[in-house]
């Protein structure tokens, strides 16, 4: 049967009473799932790309833009690119800025709320080193556009750089571990453990380097940063990850791999602190993970 395609001001009244009446966690949770359902069917099965076979960003904003949401490209122009990186100015008619502006919303809010990670879901079906950005304070109606990004973050490189603080750690007689927080292609934060040199047990990788990604941003709300760590976060750090927000964990070594080695660990995983919680990080684990376990030796 033919599905009749609503028209702009049905698709405005649709958000409109989607606002009034649901959450933006629900309005999160409906549309990642009706974006990962539309990939499932549409897309190639995700494999393990080489940097010579991951799809680039161009490839995945016309996936986003032109496959799936039916945009004419006049609407979304182009602003720079490179093989890394596209940029671009949304002008388009959008029925969640006309309902913001109805029901008196702030898009600042109303947009990272419920758009941000289901556009980032939809990126990493794509490829997970995809990483979407948005500029809030370019953003309709407080501009005449709204300014967004996809960049692709090199998630060893990154690692790289966690795994170097786990060894500053090591040398400074702390306990081995290392955290970078990034936001695109920004290295917000890099910190390792001292929580044996400050005689703070607090002082974990993960916690200092969001910490430092809150202070620098302004903002205890890191939607969009990307935290890579040595090892998988233990239950304060996964906890400090759902409380600032983040979207995503990358790790090299998991808690029940190091628990074996001997380290001490608190034997509850990071995925189960997300899956218990109420917002939505995506975990990838195993990133150079030999590397990172010889941290642990």
């Amino acid at each position: 049967m033919h599905t009749r395609q609503l028209s702009y001001p049905e698709l405005v009244d649709g958000q409109v009473a989607r606002l009034k009446t649901r959450s933006l966690r629900a309005i999160e949770e409906e549309t990642i799932a009706k974006r990962l359902a539309w990939c499932d069917l549409h897309l190639p099965a995700r494999n393990t790309s080489t940097a010579s076979t991951a799809p680039s960003p161009r490839a995945a904003f016309e996936a986003l833009f032109f496959q799936y949401m039916g945009l004419d490209p006049k609407d979304i122009p182009v602003l720079h690119e490179d093989e890394n990186e596209i940029a671009w100015s949304s002008l388009n008619p959008c029925p969640t800025l006309e309902a913001c502006q109805q029901l008196g919303l702030d898009t600042r809010a109303v947009c990272p709320g419920a758009y941000e990670k289901s556009t980032q879901a939809f990126l990493s079906r794509i490829d997970s080193q995809l990483r979407f950005i948005r500029v809030y304070r370019e953003i309709r109606p407080y501009s005449h556009y709204c300014l967004e990004r996809i960049v692709r973050v090199p998630f060893e490189e990154r690692m790289q750089l966690a795994i170097q603080e786990a060894k500053l750690s090591r040398q400074e007689g702390n306990k081995g571990y290392g955290a970078v927080a990034v936001l695109g292609e920004r290295i917000l934060a890099q910190a390792h453990d001292t929580a044996i040199t400050d005689r703070d047990p607090s002082q974990h990788a993960e916690m200092r380097a969001l910490r430092q990604a809150a202070q620098l941003l302004g903002n205890g709300n890191l939607s969009g940063v990307v935290l890579f760590s040595s090892c998988e976060p233990c239950p304060m750090c996964a906890s400090m990850a759902v409380w600032s927000n983040i979207s995503t964990i990358v790790y090299g070594a998991s808690i029940a791999l190091t628990a074996v080695r001997g380290k001490s660990r608190i034997l509850v995983s990071a995925e189960q602190i997300i899956q218990n919680s109420p917002v939505r990080i995506e975990l990838i684990p195993g990133v150079l993970q030999n590397e990172c376990m010889a941290r642990y030796e």
